[in-house]
């Protein structure tokens, strides 16, 4: 079914304003996917916070039209589901985690801060922990060389026989 005028110009202003919110785009080719496997990959990109859809390439490469995302034009080639994401891992990390459990799902390419990604790219993108691991991992090191002079603390004043919380005399 072929859209009118107007619903191509909806589609492409829907787009841009996902792209202009966004920071990764992954593409994907998903040829031979059921119903049931593109269902279940667009639950997964909800969860995730990630604006997945099947496009017209021509729309996409007109909604990604002097953005950063740009760059990723040239791959903009045969049947695609689009991922954008304002997380920078979130869309590369769906697509690529579905395509490891499910071979019709090819990675092709995406694009990250300006710069294009082939099909490793993404994939190289997807293995980074996200903000949330990554702070939690921060933290953890920030509160190790804490724990460490406390228990060196502890233990110096059991030596002693006191406590811890006892002034030196």
């Amino acid at each position: 079914m072929s859209l009118n005028r107007n619903e191509k110009a909806a589609v492409v202003s829907d787009v841009a304003a996902q792209v202009a919110r966004s920071q990764t785009l992954a593409l994907a080719e998903y040829r031979g996917l059921t119903v049931e496997h593109l269902n279940a990959l667009r639950k997964q990109a909800r969860e995730k916070g990630v604006y997945l859809h099947v496009l017209k390439n021509t729309l996409a490469r007109r909604a990604v039209q002097g953005t950063p995302f740009e760059v990723a034009s040239e791959a903009m080639v045969g049947p695609l589901i689009y991922g954008f994401s304002e997380d920078a891992v979130a869309a590369a990390k769906v697509i690529a985690d579905f395509a490891k459990g499910n071979d019709k799902l090819i990675v092709k390419a995406g694009a990250y801060a300006g710069k294009p990604l082939d099909a490793n790219g993404v994939k190289a993108l997807a293995a980074v922990p996200s903000k949330e691991v990554l702070l939690s991992q921060i933290a953890g090191l920030l509160k190790s060389p804490v724990q460490r002079m406390a228990a060196v603390v502890a233990a110096l004043a059991e030596k002693r026989g006191g406590t811890a919380d006892a002034p030196a005399a």
